[in-house]
């Protein structure tokens, strides 16, 4: 993890210093379009990345769907999820979307207690609030930061200036795992970033077969279906920041100074 969070930093620092754009205009018109200045080293970058997800990833994925019973791996889901939970109530607070960041709680509280260190989803299961997502990438964005030039990273994929950066930090934020690592068990931190690697793997064997068989251009359909999922992950964000500033129905209106 620690090393990756470092090719993450190097790949930032290097859009950071060197996304310069051409002269001609019709060159930088289209290279403006895309945002995606550094796209002949991103595309070297996701050549390696896929070389490396087919060797490994792929078999590893299809081993852990095909031999383990569905309701092992969907425990294994909902655990790894309600250990994000302390992280992504975090990253509410930080965007202004208090009511998101108490369902996170609640759900995190409740889960690991009710259900069994969040094997089950005992919230989501009797009607609750259901789990989402949020990172560092999509606070920033809330604060105002633009996205950034789009990068590929090595080993971690699609991403933007703003969200890699966001990628280095979360190594350091995510409260479960600073927990770990001041018990002298960082290991156990380790161990469950590798088994959510192979998790979410797993969820996408389908969805990449599907991309891959009817895209042209792989990479540029990668990096649009990236863009289009984080500019809605950002809406949701904005939209729970206002909602969450709107009056509860039939609470008393403040009284005038």
């Amino acid at each position: 993890m620690r090393l990756t969070s470092l090719l993450a930093a190097a790949v930032v620092c290097m859009a950071a210093g060197c996304a310069t754009l051409p002269e001609d205009p019709e060159e930088r018109a289209e290279i403006e379009a895309l945002n995606d200045p550094l796209e002949p080293t991103n595309r070297a970058i996701f050549d390696v990345n896929m070389a490396l997800d087919d060797a490994v990833m792929v078999p590893v994925a299809e081993s852990y769907r095909d031999n383990l019973p569905d309701w092992l791996r969907e425990g294994i889901h909902n655990i790894l999820s309600n250990l994000q939970e302390p992280y992504v109530a975090g990253n509410d607070l930080l965007q202004g979307n208090t009511r998101a960041a108490a369902d996170s709680l609640g759900r995190f509280l409740i889960n690991s207690t009710f259900g069994l260190f969040g094997a089950r989803d005992a919230v989501a299961d009797s009607g609750g609030a259901k789990p989402h997502k949020t990172d560092i990438g999509i606070t920033l964005g809330v604060w105002g930061f633009e996205d950034g030039p789009y990068l590929m990273l090595p080993f971690l994929g699609p991403s933007s200036l703003r969200d890699g950066t966001g990628k280095v930090a979360e190594y350091w934020a995510s409260p479960t795992g600073a927990m770990l690592e001041a018990g002298g068990v960082g290991v156990i931190s380790d161990v469950q970033t590798g088994v959510d690697l192979l998790d979410t793997r797993a969820a996408l064997l389908d969805p990449m077969n599907e991309l891959r068989r009817t895209s042209l251009d792989e990479y540029a359909a990668i990096r649009s279906l990236y863009r289009q999922s984080r500019a809605a992950a950002l809406a949701e964000a904005r939209a729970g920041q206002l909602a969450s500033r709107a009056p509860v129905a039939g609470a008393p209106a403040a009284a005038p100074a």
